[in-house]
């Protein structure tokens, strides 16, 4: 949209890009103080009872004095893109539809580092607000190939993450759950373009993404519970340093205690992400 061209009414733009004027000119309310801070402890509960689904979850809070009922527990878990990871009816069956792939690692024994590698996204709780943190890593050695934090939950920074990882090298396989921002065209052309196969997990799978589980795992223990961000800009600075310390200095005891730089046979240098500007 280019709202001061001279020529094209923005009325006529918001034609031709099928959006409605009240589409274009309308701003999204944030959050209530309220409803963040019940999202940061559902946050905090979701690390610890991963399996919580809305029903716990609310009578969860509801026992911590926090009055509210299961249809706004549900919105701001799925505003937070959280789910309840637990098995599911027929979980062996692909859920199908536009750009779901097949699972492809049952019974494959990951040897090697870039044999497979695995995504997800989690929640990052600021002090007014909320962003997204999608990271790629490498099975074999866990070593955070690449990283990237947004404040939507659009596909761009899934694939801006992806395109820095692909600059390095790439994957045998590349598995990920079967949400819109990796069933993206522009995501999975980077994948095939760069010959690598692509896996999703089948729905309600639980164990199919473990490792990047623990991560977030690590992640909000380690660092975020610890901070306060007060922007996304101050936590992009601090995650940046907390996934070089993680990668170059945090042994692993699965590893043999072993950093996954270690593993994966890399220099240290900083694992690097998109810059979010500073706000003035």
């Amino acid at each position: 949209m280019e709202p001061r061209h001279r020529r094209i009414t923005v009325g006529r733009q918001c034609a031709l890009l099928g959006l409605s004027r009240a589409g274009y000119y309308y701003v999204a309310r944030p959050e209530s103080a309220k409803n963040l801070e019940l999202m940061r402890k559902l946050d905090e509960q979701y690390v610890r009872t991963p399996f919580y689904g809305v029903a716990r979850m609310t009578a969860w809070l509801r026992q911590g004095g926090w009055p509210v009922n299961e249809k706004r527990v549900r919105r701001l878990l799925r505003a937070m893109g959280l789910e309840a990871i637990y098995p599911k009816p027929r979980t062996s069956v692909c859920a199908g539809g536009e750009g779901v792939f097949p699972y492809l690692l049952r019974n494959v024994v990951v040897e090697r580092a870039d044999q497979v590698w695995a995504t997800d996204i989690t929640y990052i709780r600021l002090a007014r607000g909320f962003a997204y943190l999608v990271a790629i890593m490498d099975w074999f050695s866990r070593y955070v190939v690449a990283w990237e934090l947004s404040p939507t939950l659009e596909a761009d920074f899934c694939v801006r993450a992806l395109a820095r990882a692909l600059a390095r090298t790439r994957p045998e396989i590349f598995n990920s759950d079967q949400g819109s921002q990796f069933r993206s065209a522009a995501f999975t052309r980077l994948l095939t373009t760069a010959g690598s196969r692509i896996s999703m997990d089948g729905r309600g799978r639980v164990f199919d993404n473990i490792f990047v589980e623990r991560l977030w795992r690590t992640v909000k223990y380690e660092e975020v519970y610890l901070k306060d961000y007060e922007n996304a800009w101050q936590a992009e600075r601090s995650l940046r340093e907390y996934f070089e310390f993680y990668c170059y200095d945090r042994r692993h005891q699965s590893l043999d205690n072993r950093t996954p730089a270690e593993v994966y046979g890399v220099p240290r240098m900083n694992v690097r992400t998109h810059r979010v500007k500073k706000p003035r």
